[in-house]
């Protein structure tokens, strides 16, 4: 039975572990698992990050990463999905669903009426993941894609 509960400090080094398989995974380019140790060490002591990890038999087989951050239009922060990964081998068992809902129920106890994800165009089947958990590309009517551009601050 997969358990599914908030993230802590002591778990950086297998969240990091899982993002540096995620990322290899799909020949992201990624730093070394201790880097990003060090990283989730410092995000997940921050109140707008959520964290959220998966185990099976206390092995981990996925985790979520969702950040907070203030918007002008909502009383509450705007989440964002920042990472969704379920191991190969233990996918379409309702893992990710899991790992999905109880961060959105964090996210809604912490103020946040909407999140935001971006996912890749080409990638079909996560797409149809997302949109079956109710996310949309584009509002109903308009045609025209969003597009999520990222640049340098310097």
């Amino acid at each position: 039975m997969t358990a599914v509960r908030r993230a802590r400090v002591d778990d950086a080094p297998v969240l990091a572990r899982l993002l540096w398989d995620f990322n290899t995974e799909f020949d992201t380019e990624t730093d070394d698992a201790d880097v990003l140790t060090a990283r989730f060490d410092r995000l997940l002591r921050l109140d707008e990050i959520v964290a959220v990890l998966a185990e099976d038999a206390a092995e981990p087989v996925g985790f979520a990463l969702v950040s907070l951050r203030p918007a002008i239009w909502f009383d509450g922060p705007v989440s964002q999905l920042e990472e969704l990964y379920v191991v190969p081998e233990r996918r379409d068992r309702g893992i990710g669903t899991q790992l999905l809902e109880l961060s959105r129920r964090l996210v809604r106890e912490l103020g946040s009426p909407e999140m935001h994800i971006n996912v890749d165009e080409v990638d079909e089947d996560t797409r149809r993941f997302y949109e079956r958990h109710g996310f949309v590309t584009i509002e109903e009517g308009v045609d025209y894609r969003m597009l999520c551009y990222v640049g340098p601050t310097a």
